[in-house]
C-alpha cells in the first residue's frame, strides 16, 4: 500500500515526466537490490556487532543511485524496523524491548542515506570482502 501510494503521489502531485518516472523506478529497483545485497552480506558474514555497518552500507549504496534509490532505502528500512517493533510487541509485550536497538538501526540507516561513510560503523576485524 505504501509503495502504490508513493508512486501515485510522485506521479500526480510532483508531476514527474515519463522519462524521469522511468529513471526513478529504475533507481528504486537498483536501490532495493543494494539493500538486499547488504542484508545478504550481513547474514553471510554473521559477524558480531556488524549490523549497523550493513544498515548504513545498504542505505548508502541505494542512495547513491539517486532519488529513487534513496526512496527505496527509506521505505525498506522503515518497513523493516516497524515490522520488528510489531514482532517485539507480540513476543515481549509493551516492555520497550528492542527499542534502543531499533533507534540505533534507524540512525545508521539515515547516516548511510545522507551520504556519510558507512565505514564509521564497521567493526574491527570484519573481513575486507564486506
Amino acid at each position: 500500500m505504501k509503495l502504490s501510494t508513493g508512486i501515485i503521489f510522485c506521479f500526480l502531485i510532483l508531476g514527474v515526466s515519463s522519462q524521469r518516472w522511468a529513471t526513478f523506478l529504475k533507481e528504486a529497483g537498483q536501490g532495493a537490490k543494494d539493500m538486499w545485497r547488504a542484508y545478504s552480506d550481513m547474514r553471510e558474514a554473521n559477524y558480531k556487532n556488524s549490523d549497523k555497518y550493513f544498515h548504513a552500507r545498504g542505505n548508502y549504496d541505494a542512495a547513491q543511485r539517486g532519488p529513487g534509490g534513496a526512496w527505496a532505502a527509506k521505505v525498506i528500512s522503515d518497513a523493516r524496523e516497524n515490522l520488528q517493533r510489531v514482532t517485539d510487541l507480540f513476543k515481549h509485550g509493551d516492555s520497550g524491548h528492542g527499542l534502543e536497538d531499533s533507534k540505533a538501526d534507524q540512525f545508521a540507516n539515515e547516516w548511510g542515506r545522507s551520504g556519510k561513510d558507512p565505514n564509521y560503523f564497521r567493526p574491527a576485524g570484519l573481513p575486507d570482502k564486506y
